[in-house]
């Protein structure tokens, strides 16, 4: 069967079952909750005065009835500087446990030595919102049987309430908790700031352990997840490194290209007409992005103006906005920048609050919903603006949904920001390896070669022109594009299904063929 974007999509996978084609941004969210069944979260107790604290991680997974065919779940809050999540699998290989689904809220390079476990069979199958590194490569290559899964974080929450996700057990990081579990990421020696993500976790999962490297007298503050919902606390020596959190894709460009194309981007936001007193603002975590922000504060200096909420994966370039007094509050489900902790720990206003706010497309106060302004990035676009933010140019999965389908459908203003092309490749194009983010929801598309705006803006693309912005057809873009580098080859693809892309509603929006790719080459770097 077609979705309403023309691809092919199964009727139905062995091991995941019936699927639903993707028929537009809002078509199953108008309907509301019509044939979706939530599923509660677990009802717990324990007696008075147990003792939670475990000696180690070991301990407190056999306590959790461990088994064959069981879901784990793990947050991604440290980001490259993760270790739980690998050393929880490790415990279980140990143990015996196959058949393991994977539910992190996102996988990263720190997490490229799960392709053992993936060839062996402990790990037969994965949810996430991204998978890159050798992980991706692996998968794409088609190393399991059964496709991932990959959501937008909204739709995580989704997938959990309605029992598509179903949670074992949780393994949540902390930095900072206490004896019943209460705990944050707001403080302690590994203080990686908001635990948003984990949040879900813990309210569903049938076992949730609470691990930190900083233990702390009870209570534990502020409680971002807790002790309601914990059932067992282990104190180890590290959590992971939070000095890596922030990577490459989390600082402001120096790229002059870039930075141009930020500069543009600040400048049609400006012009757009919604840049307003009391709008409201989310950039991407990529670093043409975080340019923007840089560009927009020095204009809303220079106007007066004043903005009402900043919202997403927050770095310090938007807590010093806040500080600043040019926004009055941060709604944070997912810190880029380790120091963005203090701030969320002593300003009333820097708001740490769970996915399901953030994203969910199934609640009646989504935060996403009440957005002005987004500034995304993209590997790809093509001239229906459609954006792949998931898979690379050689078709290897490399990237991750995140919050790109879920800002871009509920702002008023999506601005996607990228380069025309990257050395040979282009990225404005006729056709995209992969959709994720359906060009309905995005409004304008800013490169070094000019702005173009979705067609059904006319209002905005005259404002923009009146404005004396280079405005262009991307259509015509995209012809000058493959002038420069040339038409690309058709990938070489399997047949194969490797991977599943979930729009937030839990529709089909893509699929992800296999790549031709050596696996025993990839075994052979991990002595497998």
């Amino acid at each position: 069967m077609k979705n309403s974007l023309g691809i092919e999509i199964p009727e139905y996978i062995e091991g995941i079952g019936n699927l639903e084609p993707f028929q537009g941004a809002w078509t199953k969210l108008n309907k509301g909750w019509m044939g979706e069944q939530t599923t509660p979260p677990p009802v717990k107790a324990s007696q008075p005065h147990f003792n939670k604290m475990c000696e180690t991680l070991e301990e407190a997974i056999l306590k959790c009835n461990p088994h064959n065919g069981m879901t784990v779940s793990f947050h991604h809050h440290l980001r490259g500087g993760d270790y739980l999540l690998i050393r929880t699998i490790e415990i279980l290989d140990k143990l015996g446990i196959k058949d393991i689904t994977l539910a992190s809220s996102s996988l990263t390079t720190a997490h490229d030595g799960l392709v053992p476990y993936l060839k062996n069979g402990v790990i037969t199958k994965i949810f996430s919102s991204g998978i890159r590194g050798k992980l991706g490569e692996a998968i794409s290559y088609g190393i399991l049987k059964t496709p991932v899964i990959i959501h937008s974080h909204g739709g995580r929450v989704r997938a959990i309430q309605t029992g598509k996700i179903r949670i074992d057990l949780a393994i949540i990081a902390t930095s900072a908790a206490d004896v019943e579990g209460n705990a944050t990421g707001s403080h302690g020696k590994s203080a990686f700031g908001s635990i948003g993500y984990a949040m879900i976790d813990a309210w569903y999962a049938a076992r949730v352990v609470v691990v930190s490297d900083s233990m702390v007298e009870y209570p534990c503050v502020p409680p971002s997840i807790r002790q309601n919902y914990v059932d067992y606390v282990v104190n180890i020596d590290t959590i992971g490194d939070a000095s890596k959190i922030a990577s490459g894709t989390t600082r402001i460009t120096k790229s002059p290209l870039d930075l141009r194309i930020a500069q543009l981007a600040a400048e049609a936001i400006v012009k757009s007409g919604h840049f307003n007193n009391g709008f409201s603002f989310q950039v991407g975590a990529g670093g043409a992005s975080l340019a923007v922000a840089k560009f927009v504060r020095k204009e809303m200096v220079k106007q007066n103006i004043k903005g009402s909420f900043l919202l997403g994966g927050v770095t310090s370039v938007l807590v010093e906005m806040l500080e600043e007094g040019l926004f009055k509050s941060i709604f944070d489900v997912q810190s880029f920048d380790a120091a963005v902790s203090s701030s969320i720990l002593n300003n009333t206003y820097h708001i740490e609050i769970p996915s399901g706010l953030y994203a969910n497309p199934y609640n009646c106060g989504c935060m996403t919903n009440k957005l002005d302004v987004v500034v995304l990035g993209a590997l790809e676009i093509d001239t229906d603006f459609n954006v792949n933010v998931m898979t690379g140019n050689d078709g290897t999965i490399r990237g991750a949904s995140g919050g790109h389908s879920d800002t871009a459908s509920g702002a008023q203003l999506t601005v996607v920001v990228c380069p025309s092309f990257r050395g040979r490749i282009p990225i404005v194009k006729k056709e995209v390896h992969n959709i994720v983010t359906p060009g309905e929801s995005v409004d304008v598309l800013v490169t070094e070669r000019g702005i173009c705006v979705h067609p059904n803006r006319p209002e905005l693309e005259a404002r923009l022109i009146e404005a004396g912005l280079n405005i262009r057809k991307i259509e015509d873009l995209a012809v000058e594009v493959e002038r420069f580098t040339g038409t690309p080859k058709p990938l070489e693809l399997l047949d194969k299904i490797v991977g599943l892309i979930e729009y937030r509603d839990g529709t089909i929006i893509d699929v992800i063929k296999q790549t031709k790719g050596d696996l025993e080459a990839l075994y052979e770097e991990f002595n497998i």
